[in-house]
């Protein structure tokens, strides 16, 4: 993998990735010429037992412009407003700037509630130059370099030193919130563990203690050998519709044997777990026959320095689902109580998802 690290005029870092030898780049540019300054802050919810980040400045982003706006677009008209510059790279990551949390944050406010500085980092990932492409439609060697580049910026986050958790995803669609049809993702890098990975880790850590064993390796066990929610069978890699998923056509994705961080893939597992998620993003596209709307997110160890055994690099997809000719999103117990409320069977979905023939030759 090579890589190019350039400085936007706005003062934001961008690290360009490819699979072959970078050519000189003449400028990273930038549609601002100044620093923003961003300054979000945390306050604590003391019902939740949670930090809540504030970043106001946010409302200003750019939201869903018309292609020719497009920040993320690349462009050789120097007056163009964009992020990327024109050259051969694959893959692009920089600084968000309208980050909802900021390792330059400082001062928050005093309130009735604990405050603190939300002193985390944003980070854009471009998955390609093509505005018109999706993950899904990504070559395999492609995906391989992208699950590099995520080891890559954990690697590098953690080195920074104050970050706790590091969380790639990808919101694709502007149902579930993107504001960019360019295909890209982010990466949150937070100064603490957040709610929902601290639960997950929680119970893997109870679990290995009481077996000595990864909770999600041996249910990964299991739906091989059952056969039933199963999506894709490769040597180092599984994907399959979990047998408790509170969301129809949840999938989760992962390496079949321990593996707890994207820094800790070998070459036979980052191969393998690319053809289980390219798998995976074709079925979704081949059972609606549209441009699919999820949410991807990809759990990891947390970036204490410590070792986690217990804890399995996976990834998993929160999709909407269709259900007389509509999109059905969260509803009031899902968001209100955090108790998911299925109208379906997993092993109904799971059926359907397995029904869409895909063909990763040649890809």
């Amino acid at each position: 993998m090579h890589t190019l690290d350039l400085i936007k005029p706005d003062g934001r870092n961008l690290t360009l990735y490819s699979r072959n030898p970078i050519s000189a780049i003449a400028q990273a540019p930038s549609p601002f010429a100044d620093p923003l300054g961003a300054n979000p802050h945390l306050r604590w919810h003391p019902l939740r037992g949670e930090w809540v980040t504030y970043a106001a400045f946010r409302q200003n982003r750019t939201f869903l412009p018309p292609p020719e706006y497009n920040p993320l677009a690349v462009t050789r008209d120097e007056a163009a407003p964009t992020e990327l510059p024109p050259g051969d790279y694959e893959v692009a990551v920089f600084d968000n700037r309208f980050p909802s949390l900021s390792l330059a944050s400082h001062d928050p406010p005093q309130l009735s509630v604990p405050t603190a500085p939300a002193a985390g980092h944003c980070e854009v990932v471009v998955f390609t130059q093509d505005p018109n492409a999706a993950l899904a439609k990504l070559d395999m060697a492609r995906i391989e370099l992208l699950l590099q580049v995520w080891a890559d910026r954990t690697r590098r986050v953690q080195g920074r030193g104050g970050i706790q958790y590091v969380l790639p995803f990808e919101n694709r669609g502007a149902e579930v919130g993107v504001t960019l049809h360019h295909p890209h993702g982010q990466i949150y890098s937070y100064p603490f563990v957040p709610p929902v990975p601290a639960r997950m880790l929680a119970q893997e850590a109870a679990y290995y203690e009481q077996h000595g064993s990864s909770l999600l390796c041996d249910m990964a066990r299991d739906e091989l050998e059952s056969g039933a929610r199963l999506l894709y069978r490769g040597e180092h890699a599984v994907a399959f519709v979990p047998v408790c998923a509170r969301y129809p056509y949840e999938v989760w994705v992962m390496p079949s044997a321990p593996c707890e961080s994207f820094t800790a893939l070998s070459d036979a597992q980052r191969s393998d777990l690319a053809r289980a998620l390219k798998t995976v993003l074709l079925k979704y596209e081949g059972l609606w026959q549209r441009p699919f709307p999820y949410l991807m997110a990809w759990y990891q160890a947390p970036t204490d320095g410590k070792p986690h055994p217990e804890t399995q690099l996976h990834a998993q997809f929160y999709p909407p689902y269709r259900t007389k000719e509509r999109l059905k999103y969260l509803a009031g117990t899902e968001l209100g109580a955090g108790m998911f409320a299925m109208d379906v069977l997993p092993e109904e979905k799971a059926a359907e998802l397995q029904q869409v023939q895909v063909s990763l030759e040649g890809q």
